[in-house]
């Protein structure tokens, strides 16, 4: 039995990769690692919970001798590393945790993986979730292809763009045995609101402001996350070692736009009058190095591996609404407490 390590499992893109895994893969053990911190939630992952593959185990990637013992205990075969700090705006308040997390944390799973494998490659791998935002920011035309230069432009996609860049440094120089992918906008079921979707989706439940950032005219590619966990397995199985794949949905929106179709879609599933929602919408001041445009070509993968979304935005985005309004007692258990205050100061003008 494949001992599989996955990191930060009880996360939103996480528990998603978890559940598949674990469900399809009977012949693996799969171990979800995940400190648990405010946007790990065990509830993500309930329903595998008592699979007699399935091991959750709490603790932090930034925890060096505790990685050296987890690995020296279960001896992975293989790594898929998801356990990552992801809020823009939490970086601009606090870049060294993100330094922390992202780099520090990868670089030491990275020694453990290299430790326990001792140069002896066959049948590991190392798959490291990364994300299109170390690339920079895009203009009106063009698609991020795997060869675009890195332009990190904030604390969060600097602290990614150097975990990238240490993955392949240890392929390069130790052989160790990896592959990466940098992937859109992820929105779906269990993802924690201080990201647009989710965000806006609670707060329209909730007939609370709708914040859009300056002009709203930012343009993002949109990834549904259960297509996301496809890819993953995908690349995982297939994907050729020390190789860069993209993942994108196909799907470019700007914010505005995005925000009014949310609008109209919750107006309908909530019975009010059209135009309701839209009457929260408000903007306010821009972040700092906000990225004008985001957008992946994900046709690498397509022609290697056969992946492509499974849904349309629209499809993906009145599912997403379905599970939210079907399961509102999560939203009100993970908005509750520090979140709310954390809230009040980010986005009040």
């Amino acid at each position: 039995m494949k001992k599989i390590l996955i990191t930060g499992g009880a996360g939103f893109i996480g528990s998603h990769v978890v559940r598949r895994f674990v469900k399809r893969y009977p012949q693996y053990h799969i171990f979800n690692l995940d400190a648990l911190t405010y946007a790990g939630n065990l509830e993500n992952i309930k329903d595998i919970e008592n699979e007699s593959n399935y091991t959750f185990v709490k603790g932090d990637i930034t925890d060096e001798v505790f990685i050296a013992d987890l690995f020296a205990t279960h001896d992975f075969d293989g790594v898929v590393h998801l356990a990552a700090e992801s809020h823009v705006d939490r970086s601009i308040v606090d870049p060294l945790a993100f330094v922390k997390t992202n780099v520090f944390g990868t670089m030491i799973l990275l020694n453990a993986a290299k430790k326990q494998w001792q140069g002896n490659f066959e049948g590991k791998r190392f798959y490291h979730i990364s994300t299109d935002e170390v690339y920079g920011t895009l203009g009106a035309e063009g698609l991020f292809t795997e060869t675009t230069p890195y332009d990190p432009n904030s604390p969060y996609s600097a602290s990614k763009a150097s975990s990238d860049h240490f993955v392949r440094a240890y392929g390069e120089t130790y052989g160790l045995p990896y592959v990466l992918t940098n992937c859109s906008n992820n929105y779906g079921p269990f993802h924690f609101p201080e990201k647009l979707i989710p965000l806006f989706i609670n707060n329209i439940i909730n007939n609370k402001p709708l914040p859009v950032y300056g002009d709203g005219k930012y343009t993002r590619d949109w990834l549904f996350v259960e297509d996301h966990a496809v890819a993953i397995d995908l690349v995982f199985h297939e994907g050729k070692n020390h190789d860069t794949y993209n993942i994108g949905g196909f799907n470019e929106w700007q914010n505005i736009d995005l925000v009014k179709l949310l609008c109209q879609i919750m107006d309908t599933k909530l019975g009010r009058e059209k135009g309701t929602s839209e009457q929260l919408i408000t903007y306010v001041k821009d972040r700092p190095g906000h990225d004008l445009r985001y957008a992946i070509d994900a046709t690498k993968i397509n022609k290697e591996l056969g992946w492509q979304p499974s849904v349309t935005f629209e499809q993906g985005l009145e599912k997403t609404i379905d599970w939210y309004l079907a399961n509102t007692a999560w939203l009100e258990n993970v908005t509750s407490g520090a979140y709310a205050s954390y809230y009040e100061k980010q986005y009040t003008n």
